[in-house]
């Protein structure tokens, strides 16, 4: 099949018979010019969908350029060109792949009929001063619920518009379902919200923003994912946003439990399902955690569940519509919301042992964490196999003596047989000036058995694998990564590389991208976000790089090393990792840990009959050996692409429909 896009006779056809009028309609008229712009784009993308797996989404249409593209970007039209793409294409991927028809709603109440536990759902939803039709659309949602067994427990914090009571009233007298508390005085939300749990009999809560929407399907999917894990308290869903015309965007599509992520960012925040009975136990909402309140929640069910009471619908459950005031377009909004989130954080951090403090960015809401290293400094052993390559080992060692700032650390150079004479007489001079020592392992290459060697000769308690080929950016990138290392649960701790020109190499590694695994973020530029801005966090995958790995001597020696005998070059670190999880470690990738890495240069490509071989035995080995990770990556999410590292949608993604 031809993979090229067609033109359709109303797409690119129109534009580039008319560049010139464009540009003079721009500088006279942009707002205009960018509706009709907008026009013909989602005609275009709408011609480009038909009959492709993935729709191209490009706004390269040769007007980024000289004075044009300069007041374009001026006025952020681009932006927002891109944003009207992105939403025709996210329209179009939920009607191809999630039709909720009569069809599918048939189905969906005969598995409801099925389902061996029918709990009721309490939907708790505190109102005050909400727009009425908001309102209103919030509750016809609640009510059109798919699953039958519901109650809807609303609660009014004293509102002041004269509209919202008669409005409560008439739904509960067309309703039996819904309960009504009108509170005497404004509280706030968390007590607004622990008035309407008093009215709830049901076993599990949901929470509703009284302006947000549910989907139709919502609790469906809730109380299918209860039947499933019955052992679990805390259910929460993907999501996305209503923009002002009411259109669902910018669809998030997250990952399971992750609770380093976690700390970064409220990810389990819309739709949220608790067990009814640990929100008692828990006291409900705290008072002073106002604008964090849900995160807060969340933060102290977390810190009492097992990772497997916490379940992830990878469904878009919850709409969270944007408004002028919400946190959903901008947290700086709501400074006092940047307080209680740290605060939030910082508890979850004692309850989980930790002793560190969390700081919010004002701009994006995103949460840095810092964990206070042991005193003293854990020793460090950086183990660096090479063979020949002078330039580049020298250019690695260089860097870390001279740019790193940790106390505390000796490099180990395994010479896999070199036979250069500047290599051997630079490995003299590293052990004569006790820069370094040196371990000869001579043979053919193999990266695990030459590791392995190196870790049982490691001085320190933690030791750090990494590649001759690195080069130290950050300098306190060896303190950003022992500070995870050595905490009890977390494993292997990976690092953010770089390329020479900046765009990222490796942003944590996903299973399955690419056929077994593949690094995520590859090819971004060095400034960018990220996904849900997750180049910017600390965060849990399930793997990382061994081209810069630190993990503790006694866990890497626990589970074994990397694999000598089945994978001698490719995907050890994959391996490795996925033992440490299988152990009950979390792996951690951090973005504070920056280096460069010129990836390849020593050892070259798989590109002969022998090394074609053996990679493709490897492969197989994976496959086999780690076949549920690699199609199911819990730090990844199945409506996500396994074909780019850009986290796109998938087309089709991985999620069965009914």
């Amino acid at each position: 099949m031809d993979s090229r896009p067609s033109t359709g006779q109303n797409g690119t056809a129109r534009l580039s018979r008319a560049p010139a009028r464009i540009v003079r309609a721009l500088l006279r008229r942009p707002a205009r010019l960018l509706r009709r712009i907008a026009r013909v784009l989602l005609l275009q993308i709408t011609s480009l969908t038909e009959g492709i797996s993935a729709p191209p989404i490009t706004t390269d249409y040769r007007l980024d350029t000289t004075r044009l593209g300069r007041r374009l970007r001026r006025l952020n039209l681009m932006q927002r060109v891109r944003e009207v793409l992105a939403t025709a294409a996210y329209r179009k991927w939920l009607d191809a792949h999630f039709p909720l028809n009569d069809v599918v709603r048939a189905r969906m109440r005969s598995k409801i009929a099925e389902f061996q536990h029918k709990p009721l759902i309490s939907i708790i939803l505190p109102v005050y001063n909400p727009h009425p039709q908001h309102l209103s659309q919030a509750i016809d949602t609640a009510i059109g619920q798919l699953y039958p067994h519901i109650e809807i427990c609303i609660a009014d914090d004293a509102s002041t518009d004269p509209r919202v009571r008669p409005l409560l009233e008439r739904y509960q007298a067309q309703d039996s379902r819904v309960k009504l508390c009108f509170r005497n005085s404004n509280g706030h939300i968390s007590e607004a919200t622990n008035s309407a749990i008093e009215l709830a009999s049901g076993e599990y809560l949901a929470f509703l923003d009284h302006d947000d929407l549910l989907a139709e399907d919502a609790l469906f999917w809730m109380v299918d994912a209860i039947n499933a894990a019955p052992d679990a308290r805390l259910f929460y869903s993907d999501e996305d946003k209503l923009s002002g015309s009411g259109r669902r965007c910018k669809p998030y599509f997250k990952c399971d439990w992750n609770p380093v992520l976690f700390m970064g960012q409220n990810m389990i925040c819309h739709l949220a399902v608790y067990d009814a009975a640990l929100v008692r136990e828990l006291g409900g909402l705290r008072k002073g955690y106002e604008g964090a309140q849900d995160f807060d929640l969340a933060a102290r069910a977390a810190a009492r569940l097992t990772a497997g009471q916490i379940v992830h619908i990878p469904r878009v459950l919850y709409h969270w519509r944007v408004s002028e005031t919400s946190t959903a377009t901008n947290v700086s909004i709501k400074p006092y919301a940047i307080r209680a989130a740290e605060g939030a954080v910082d508890n979850f951090l004692r309850e989980m042992g930790l002793d560190g403090r969390a700081e919010c960015h004002v701009a994006t809401g995103i949460n840095r964490v810092s964990l206070s290293l042991p005193t003293p400094a854990p020793h460090v052993t950086i183990i660096i196999p090479t063979r020949n390559q002078c330039g580049l080992l020298r250019t690695c060692i260089w860097s870390i003596r001279t740019v790193s700032t940790y106390p505390a650390y000796d490099i180990l150079v395994v010479d896999n047989g070199s036979d250069d004479p500047e290599t051997l007489a630079y490995l003299r001079e590293l052990e004569q000036t006790e820069q370094a020592s040196v371990l000869p392992q001579p043979g053919a290459f193999n990266f695990s058995a030459i590791n392995n060697a190196a870790v049982q000769q490691a001085r320190g308690t933690v030791v750090t694998l990494l590649n001759n080929d690195i080069e130290v950016v950050a300098p306190d990138w060896l303190e950003q990564m022992v500070q995870w290392a050595v905490v009890d649960w977390v494993g292997a701790v990976g690092a953010k590389l770089r390329y020479p020109d900046g765009t990222i190499q490796h942003g944590g590694v996903v299973l399955g991208l690419g056929g077994v695994a593949g690094h995520s973020h590859k090819l971004a530029p060095a400034d960018d976000p990220g996904y849900a801005r997750r180049l910017e966090q600390v965060q849990c995958y399930s793997a990382v790089t061994a081209a810069c790995l630190v993990v503790e001597k006694a866990k890497y020696l626990r589970v074994g090393g990397l694999d000598e005998v089945k994978l001698a070059v490719a995907f050890n670190d994959v391996d490795f990792c996925l033992k440490l999880r299988e152990a009950g470690y979390w792996n951690v990738w951090t973005p504070h840990a920056e280096l460069i890495h010129h990836e390849s240069k020593s050892r070259g490509y798989e590109d002969s009959p022998e090394k074609i071989h053996r990679f493709a035995g490897e492969i197989r080995y994976m496959e086999e050996k780690w076949e549920s990770w690699i199609q199911h990556d819990p730090a990844y999410n199945p409506n996500l692409t396994l074909d780019h590292e850009d986290f796109s949608i998938a087309w089709p993604p991985r999620v069965s429909w009914v």
